[in-house]
């Protein structure tokens, strides 16, 4: 069935779905590694990719707290953007996430960066996320899942990572030693990596 199938009886259409996910508070591999679980147990949701975790510096208006841990998964959701706005909150009311500090420590904080195309401007939900465009820990462990997606409005992800300083990218998102298990699911390989051999 084709997602105008799916339109036409009233189902919602089948979309790719980015989600960025992050964590400073308790142990990054057990939550990301949870988190990613319960996301994929959502009906309606079949797995892209996973990227590689990395460690990266804080950013925003709270810069004096732990490092976090990050990494982006892709999905296809045959969901409406509501439906994926409430799993989103739900798995992170899960990790216990408090909103108390605007860009401070937090358990889980799942961001929607994409969901296919489509351009959404309400006050729960902006996509494409306004500032993916500046994230290096959105765009690298992105790269990594899709060497060729694209950020609608902003063009192709290793496009704008081209436009970072590649020293300070490296400083600032490293690679993470564990990786998160899929199962029968080969997590992508890290800018690191992919950029060692470009050097060769």
């Amino acid at each position: 069935m084709t997602s105008t199938d799916r339109e036409t009886i009233g189902m919602p259409p089948v979309r790719t779905v980015v989600l960025s996910l992050g964590t400073n508070i308790g142990d990054p591999f057990e939550t990301l590694q949870g988190a990613v679980d319960l996301l994929l147990a959502t009906p309606g949701v079949k797995l892209v990719g996973v990227s590689p975790i990395y460690r990266t510096t804080p950013v925003g208006p709270v810069t004096d707290q732990p490092d976090f841990h990050n990494l982006v998964l892709v999905v296809e959701a045959a969901l409406t953007s509501a439906m994926i706005l409430d799993r989103v909150d739900a798995v992170e009311q899960a990790y216990g996430r408090q909103r108390d500090v605007p860009g401070g420590p937090r358990t889980l904080d799942v961001d929607i960066i994409t969901i296919g195309e489509r351009h959404i401007d309400r006050p729960e939900l902006t996509v494409p996320h306004p500032r993916a465009h500046e994230r290096a820990f959105v765009l690298v462990p992105w790269s990594d899942v899709d060497p060729d997606a694209e950020l609608p409005g902003y063009g192709r992800v290793v496009d704008l990572l081209a436009r970072f300083d590649a020293d300070d990218v490296a400083n600032a998102v490293k690679p993470y030693p564990r990786q998160i298990d899929v199962a029968g699911v080969t997590v992508a390989r890290g800018w690191d990596e992919r950029h060692d051999e470009e050097d060769l």
